[in-house]
């Protein structure tokens, strides 16, 4: 039996399909480096998304690469209307995602106790 997705989750991932293209497209920008959408949550009326964002290689301090992506959302939106079928694209609003770094630090804890172990075994 196949899985039901709500439709909010469908919006969602085409909202995060759409918007990964125009932003490679449309930013230009160096110092951004590579901006990747994480997740994409949708209120249930459609009206509000909020894009998580996470940023590799860039100069830019994260708040930064927010504020340059917050400064474009209305040609987002307007290139948006065009290509989505919907009576209405939802308000974006993007966010950083810390769940990487997030990650990264507990692999660098499982490690470390993993190394402890590891020496506390050769003595």
């Amino acid at each position: 039996m196949p899985k039901e997705f709500s439709r909010s989750k469908r919006v969602g991932e085409l909202i995060q399909r759409e918007l990964a293209g125009l932003i490679q497209r449309q930013l230009h920008e160096t110092s951004l480096g590579m901006v990747t959408i994480s997740t994409t949550d949708v209120s249930p009326d459609l009206k509000n998304a909020t894009i998580y964002v996470t940023c590799l290689g860039n100069t830019a301090d994260t708040d930064q690469v927010i504020a340059i992506l917050n400064e474009h959302i209305g040609q987002f939106r307007h290139v948006l209307s065009k290509l989505l079928t919907m009576r209405s694209v939802p308000r974006i609003r993007f966010k950083y995602d810390h769940a990487l770094e997030r990650a990264n630090k507990l692999t660098a804890l499982i490690d470390s106790l993993h190394a402890e172990r590891n020496s506390g075994k050769d003595d």
